[in-house]
């Protein structure tokens, strides 16, 4: 719990409600207990309080604090954020009912001249180099691999057909590290520099040496760290063939009846990629420069909330890249929490903001636009629409979906009010 966002709270229960509340919840096991040797409803009451008395003793709290400790928090005109912790409890029949809780609550946070709060807006708009490199990274998606007939040498660009087999050094038990009929781009950014080296100028035929030292960053965990002796034979010279940007192109590509048509739906595609990239970026400046100019403390329970969120997020991440369950457990998840705090710190107190922001400009959800964002989330999930709605119902998802909806009208409101 955060100490600059934490209260403690005693309830004292006078000994006659205790004993009424005993009575009640006795009676009620009375009713439906069902005991060997009794009669439904005929058990004694004694039996009952033996049998059953860490049950009652549930129940009798469950029935006497919940109500309490809401009506004395609302007393204090502070709002509750997360579960009560109980540091003092004593019940007993006959006795009062004395309980000392601590809880974490919302702050009050003052959002005076956060109208004033103002960020860089780039301009959203596609320029024609950023153009021209989309067109060429389309090229080169439908570029093809030919072979060189001249006799010549390998130059910058080209790509050699190599076989290889590697030596790790200071490893003796490592596995030969081997391949046939490689592509390797000279010079390409993929490509490690010591590869480049020793391949350019060289020849179909030709047999090669080659050291690579690898970095400790290398993708590769097995290469990370070290040096690999390498022997290379050149196969083959190959060249990269890109097609012309002309109609017949345009027809490869989809449903385009000339270069134009899909030179226009590029520039709608980059429009919007671009336009839902800088608003994203600049709503997280804004986000930031809101955070850094309103300071108050937050609950330590929603922080821990959002650094889970953050964490389940990551590991959907690495389930898709192919990692598996007995790797995931090898990970450091102390360290990976401890990685995330300040990243969810900031989340939680720009939530905070755009709540009270959304208060002061009356920003609100419809019952229209939620349902929109519900039939969104059951198409993309396969879910039948009333499953998910039910789901959500139950668990109290709708609220939070119509909580997130209002959140990024909020920011949406304050990103179109930026000058350009």
């Amino acid at each position: 719990m955060n100490p600059e966002v934490t209260r403690e709270l005693v309830i004292d229960v006078p000994a006659e409600d205790v004993d009424k509340a005993y009575r009640t919840v006795t009676r009620n096991y009375q009713r439906y207990a069902k005991l060997p040797g009794f009669r439904p409803g005929k058990v004694p009451e004694s039996v009952i309080k033996r049998k059953f008395a860490t049950e009652i003793r549930k129940d009798v709290i469950d029935g006497l604090l919940p109500e309490r400790f809401n009506k004395d928090v609302k007393e204090l005109g502070i709002r509750p954020v997360g579960q009560p912790q109980v540091t003092e409890l004593t019940i007993e029949e006959g006795q009062p009912l004395h309980v000392k809780a601590v809880f974490e609550y919302m702050p009050e946070v003052s959002i005076d001249g956060y109208e004033q709060v103002a960020v860089d807006k780039p301009s959203a708009e596609v320029t024609d180099d950023e153009f021209r490199h989309e067109l060429e990274q389309l090229r080169e998606s439908r570029g093809t691999i030919e072979p060189v007939e001249e006799d010549r040498p390998l130059t910058d660009g080209d790509w050699a057909q190599i076989s290889y087999s590697g030596t790790i050094a200071d490893d003796s038990e490592a596995a030969p590290i081997a391949g046939e009929d490689s592509l390797v781009e000279v010079g390409g950014k993929d490509t490690v520099d010591a590869f480049t080296q020793v391949l350019r100028g060289a020849k179909a035929g030709q047999e090669l040496k080659s050291e690579v030292i690898y970095p400790a960053d290398y993708p590769e965990a097995k290469l990370q760290g070290k040096t690999v002796a390498y022997d290379l034979t050149v196969k083959a010279i190959k060249k990269r063939i890109l097609p012309e940007l002309n109609d017949e192109f345009a027809k490869e590509m989809g449903n385009y009846e000339s270069l134009a048509q899909l030179e226009n739906a590029v520039r709608e595609h980059m429009a919007n990629r671009k336009r839902r990239s800088v608003e994203s970026e600049t709503k997280d400046r804004l986000f930031a420069a809101l955070v850094e100019k309103f300071q108050f403390p937050v609950p330590e329970s929603l922080v821990q909330d959002q650094i889970e969120a953050r964490l389940e997020r990551g590991l959907r991440a690495l389930a898709a890249q192919g990692m598996n369950t007995d790797q995931m457990r090898k990970l450091d998840f102390g360290r990976l929490r401890a990685a995330q705090r300040d990243s969810a710190v900031a989340e939680v107190k720009a939530q905070v903001l755009l709540d009270r922001i959304a208060e002061k400009e009356g920003v609100s959800v419809s019952d229209e636009e939620l349902d929109r964002e519900l039939h969104l989330a059951a198409l993309q999930s396969r879910e039948p629409y009333e499953t998910l709605h039910q789901r959500l119902t139950d668990d109290g998802g709708l609220a939070r979906i119509r909580e997130q909806l209002k959140r990024e009208k909020t920011a949406s409101l304050l990103y179109e009010r930026l000058p350009a």
